[in-house]
C-alpha cells in the first residue's frame, strides 16, 4: 500500500507537531526578548501572545490525534 518514500500518517503529525513546538519556543522566545526592552509596541506584544496561543491549541489537538484515548 504505502510506497517507500511515503511516511507514515502518524509519522506525518508527529514531524508536524514537532514543527509547531519549536515554532511556539521561537514565539516564547521573541516575546521574552520585547518584553525585556521595554520599548516593544503592544499591539504587537498582543498579536505574538495571540499567535502562541493559537499554536499552543493547534499542538494540542495534534498530541491528541497522535495519542491514542485509552479507556481504563
Amino acid at each position: 500500500m504505502n510506497t517507500p518514500n511515503e511516511m507514515d500518517p502518524t509519522e506525518v503529525k508527529r514531524v508536524r507537531l514537532q514543527v509547531l513546538v519549536r515554532e511556539h519556543r521561537d514565539l516564547d522566545d521573541a516575546i521574552s526578548a520585547l518584553q525585556e526592552r521595554g520599548t516593544a509596541d503592544p499591539l504587537a506584544l498582543r498579536r505574538l501572545k495571540k499567535q502562541k496561543l493559537s499554536l499552543k491549541d493547534r499542538i494540542a489537538v495534534l498530541e491528541d490525534q497522535i495519542t491514542p484515548d485509552i479507556i481504563a
